[in-house]
């Protein structure tokens, strides 16, 4: 396996976690928000630097050089490959403008250890393969958001029970494929009749699928959306992670007709929750469930198992997560000044917030791939490649899309438009929340009007990915074959 040309990947995985004990030790100082900016820059740009490491190598998969957790891991535990080399600067990202979106006033509300801690679980689990750790890391990432729960007194039974559902299945489900297919390769099996790995699949489905929230096992995430801080809801649930359990523990076993089996109940859930968004009466739980069906498409667009349908998926992964981080933070911000944002009544903040209210337009029309945004193409190839697979399956890819571009509009109304009510409290944003908007804004610009350099790297790892795949049989039935991206461009 190549190596980097440096240990990018657990130099940023330990930067958070020193960055949380540091704060700690510090204590309630004034200066401490900025400290953990600080922390979350300096992840960003070390998981920027692997990022442009790895693509200079041209490989598939690479892992660290002078890996010096060897004493911990096995050396191939944490590596990059063309799945997670994009997904950890959105994690990182994706920390830094939340923190940054962080009122000196909510500081002691949010906790910054706790965040900084998630980060590095968070940014471990993208970096690691299929493997105990990786089941290890999926657990774990679910206790920050419980403290913060207990902290704040708030009842944790929902949350609780769904976690350990999901630590349940998962345990069980990969200890059973352990038994019956022995040491696996990177999540892949070989010479295993598809039937034995029916019951540890469908354990690990259930598991992910709870994860991701796809109904009706998605109770759990309008409880942490109701009871916990907005900013530790954005930060559980924005990474994606159900997906990413899906394409490390779901995709290489499973056969293509439970793939898209998936696929369907996915895309039911994308159109109940683009539905149930429109209806909401707050703000918080509009998100949530606008958040419910986006992630919904994306993992729809996993299991395709096409190299069309994979390519728009990975392409909207990328698009949903910084359009619907945008978004939360906009919110965030809102809720900041004016306490939680009920949506039954014109508020008509445009006028002392203008910066917000542009930046709330532009990713929730992202968040639905408008023209010119980073999620344009995504979302076109997305139904392109269901399509292929099932037309009445790209129906309702464009049913739930017209869903939650209904809700985007409604919200921007009814938050930003109406009567104005002036106070004597400044409310427009803050130096660092236009730093956090004017870089997504770039980002979801560029990404819509310069689309090609991301869509070609997604497709070769979606054409990798599916090679993988079929070099790696669980049936007697092959997958698709990847069909040359020329026969498909238009």
């Amino acid at each position: 396996m190549s190596e980097l040309h440096f240990p990018w990947i657990e130099v940023s995985i330990l930067v958070p976690l020193l960055g949380a004990v540091w704060i700690h030790l510090l204590g309630d100082r004034d200066h401490i928000l900025h400290y953990a900016i600080g922390i979350c820059t300096t992840t960003l740009v070390l998981t920027i630097g692997e990022l442009v490491d790895f693509l200079s190598i041209g490989t598939f998969e690479a892992h660290d050089h002078w890996p010096y957790l060897n004493w911990i891991f096995h050396p191939d535990v944490f590596v990059v490959d063309e799945l997670s080399a994009f997904q950890l600067p959105l994690v990182a990202l994706i920390f830094l403008v939340t923190v940054m979106s962080t009122l000196r006033t909510k500081a002691p509300r949010f906790s910054l250890k706790l965040a900084l801690v998630s980060e590095t679980l968070v940014l471990a689990t993208f970096s690691c393969r299929s493997s105990w750790t990786l089941v290890a890391l999926l657990i774990a990432a679910t206790i920050p958001p419980y403290l913060e729960l207990k902290n704040r007194n708030r009842c944790t039974r929902i949350y609780v029970l769904h976690m350990s559902i999901f630590a349940g299945l998962l345990v069980t489900g990969y200890g059973w494929l352990v038994v019956v297919a022995g040491p696996i390769d990177g999540g892949y099996v070989d010479g295993i009749n598809v039937s034995t790995l029916l019951v540890p699949g469908a354990l690990l489905t259930a598991a992910a699928l709870l994860r991701s929230g796809i109904c009706p096992l998605h109770l759990w995430m309008t409880d942490l959306f109701e009871k916990g801080t907005f900013g530790t809801a954005i930060l559980f649930t924005t990474p994606l992670i159900g997906s990413y359990a899906v394409m490390r523990l779901v995709l290489p076993i499973a056969p293509s007709w439970a793939l898209q089996s998936i696929a369907v109940l996915s895309l039911v859930t994308a159109v109940y929750a683009g539905g149930m968004a429109l209806i909401q009466r707050e703000a918080r739980r509009m998100f949530c469930y606008l958040l419910l069906s986006q992630s919904a498409l994306v993992l729809a667009g996993l299991e395709l198992v096409t190299p069309i349908g994979l390519t728009g998926a990975l392409c909207l992964w990328l698009s949903v997560g910084m359009s619907l981080t945008g978004f939360g933070i906009t919110l965030r911000c809102i809720e900041a000044r004016i306490s939680r944002v009920a949506l039954v009544d014109y508020h008509g903040l445009y006028q002392q917030m203008p910066m917000l209210a542009g930046f709330f337009l532009l990713t929730g029309l992202a968040v639905i791939g408008f023209p010119a945004t980073i999620g344009f193409v995504g979302m076109e190839l997305l139904i392109e490649g269901a399509v292929d697979v099932y037309p009445l399956v790209g129906t309702m890819v464009v049913i739930a899309a017209a869903l939650c571009g209904i809700t985007v509009l409604s919200a921007y109304f009814r938050i930003f438009t109406g009567h104005s009510n002036r106070t004597l409290v400044p409310m427009h944003a803050r130096p660092a929340e236009r730093i956090a908007v004017l870089i997504l804004t770039a980002l979801i610009l560029g990404g819509g009007l310069i689309p090609q350099p991301g869509v070609a790297s997604r497709y070769h790892a979606a054409k990798e990915l599916t090679r993988q795949r079929q070099a790696h049989p669980v049936s007697e039935s092959n997958e698709a074959t990847v069909a040359p991206l020329e026969a498909t461009d238009h």
